[in-house]
């Protein structure tokens, strides 16, 4: 028989004790609201980092490949590249890939130790893109914009989902199309809506180009970077604009199946391009403000799960002291009849156990209820300029959160051993006779 155990039980289930009840359920709260925050904090920013990220990722996907040269130092006004590559689609057959990595333990780098890794995906589509400046021009407004050309290797996949009105372009094998897509935001500027119809001039050398475009459909991803900036035509416009051929295009994009892969994917296609014009660089080396921001997000997570921890820690020390000096007497008798003071130790710590492992299971309902409504019922409503999201996204993990019940029930257990070390300190003489 676990003696320890049993004693702990009795103890816990005696309904005399009313005072240790109350010591016991402040302890369960305190534990109960300690997971709750973990639980949604955890789930809101890791939401945060993938709504946010989906959406960068779905307007320019993972990484791209360009020329080194750019245009009268603009870099949206880029040099042709052809799409005559080996990479080409071939890109889109490289699977899993293993690759040379420094050994990493509790997010330190020992650059010194490196290790073999394989990667957790491959390349899952490569697509062409062409892009130009241009202005666009209605009868009352007059708005600079970005055009972004896209060919029928483009997948739409992401696209859809932040199309608010209209259609996605219709881009035949034979004609061109002078249709366009864009933002909400330039919609409301510009007071445009479906089917109306828009100039765009653009420069071209010394001489001024213009085309007239139909707007088919209209877009929000909600990052204002975009939004504010680009519209999506067939790449063929671009390349007539520019006079290329029509195997010139300003790079290609592509997308992976795993971000962790980002960096390692983007150097194992650079060292296996053959155009030594052309260079591979990640949508995080582009956009470093955003991710930048989304960096920091870690911090944050970081920062609560401590002060979380520590202050579920004091709380069950302090409540931990008071029910062993409350049960001193107790303590002197099973002294007294020979208990050992481990024996007694262990006692307490399965009642701190029990303390911590109700208050994790009751934080886990509370804290996975406001999730899941937050989740379907949208209950908080956020700024999007600001946040590039217009409600709280939730993402909850089942092996994060099962990682912070064990590591919270884990921790809070080993740091509650020394105040248990109280008993050694207990002669069976003095607490026998303690009232």
């Amino acid at each position: 028989m676990n003696i320890p155990f049993f004693i702990a039980k009795k103890v816990i289930t005696n309904p005399s004790q009313s005072f240790s009840r109350l010591i016991i359920r402040i302890a369960i709260v305190a534990v109960a609201l300690g997971m709750t925050v973990m639980v949604v904090s955890s789930s809101l920013i890791s939401g945060f980092k993938n709504e946010i990220s989906n959406k960068i990722f779905g307007f320019w996907g993972h990484i791209h490949i360009m020329n080194f040269e750019i245009v009268s130092s603009n870099a949206y006004e880029t040099v042709p590249v052809s799409t005559d590559q080996t990479f080409y689609p071939n890109v889109e057959d490289i699977e899993k890939i293993s690759y040379p990595a420094p050994f990493q333990f509790l997010g330190y780098k020992n650059e010194d130790w490196m290790q073999v890794k394989e990667s957790y995906g491959g390349v899952r589509h490569i697509q062409t893109f062409a892009q130009k400046i241009g202005v666009i021009k209605t009868k009352k407004d007059i708005e600079g914009i970005i055009l972004k050309g896209i060919g029928q290797d483009y997948d739409w996949k992401y696209l859809d989902d932040f199309m608010v009105e209209g259609e996605r372009l219709e881009l035949q094998d034979s004609v061109g199309t002078r249709e366009i897509l864009i933002s909400e935001k330039t919609s409301k500027r510009l007071n445009l809506k479906l089917k109306d119809k828009l100039l765009v001039y653009f420069v071209k050398g010394s001489n001024q180009v213009k085309r007239l475009f139909q707007v088919k459909g209209i877009y929000k991803t909600g990052l204002d970077e975009y939004d504010a900036k680009y519209a999506i035509v067939d790449i063929r416009e671009i390349q007539q604009i520019n006079k290329w051929e029509g195997d010139q295009v300003s790079g290609f994009e592509i997308f992976i199946d795993d971000l962790r892969d980002i960096e390692p994917l983007a150097d194992h296609i650079y060292d296996n391009i053959e155009d030594h014009n052309l260079y591979c660089t990640t949508i995080k080396d582009i956009e470093p403000n955003i991710f930048g921001w989304l960096e920091l997000q870690n911090v944050n997570e970081i920062v609560i799960l401590t002060l979380m921890i520590l202050v579920g820690i004091i709380n069950m020390i302090t409540a931990l002291i008071i029910l062993i000096l409350e049960r001193t007497n107790m303590i002197g008798v099973l002294k007294a009849l020979g208990a050992k003071n481990s024996t007694i130790q262990k006692t307490f710590l399965y009642y701190g156990a029990y303390i911590v492992i109700v208050g994790l299971f009751i934080g886990n309902i509370i804290g996975i209820g406001l999730c899941l409504i937050q989740k379907y019922a949208q209950i908080i409503k956020l700024p999007e300029e600001d946040y590039y999201v217009a409600v709280a996204p939730i993402d909850m993990n089942f092996y994060t959160i099962l990682l912070l019940n064990v590591g919270t029930l884990v921790i809070t257990v080993l740091i509650l051993i020394i105040p248990s070390f109280l008993v050694r300190k207990i002669t069976p003489v003095k607490a026998i006779r303690f009232k």
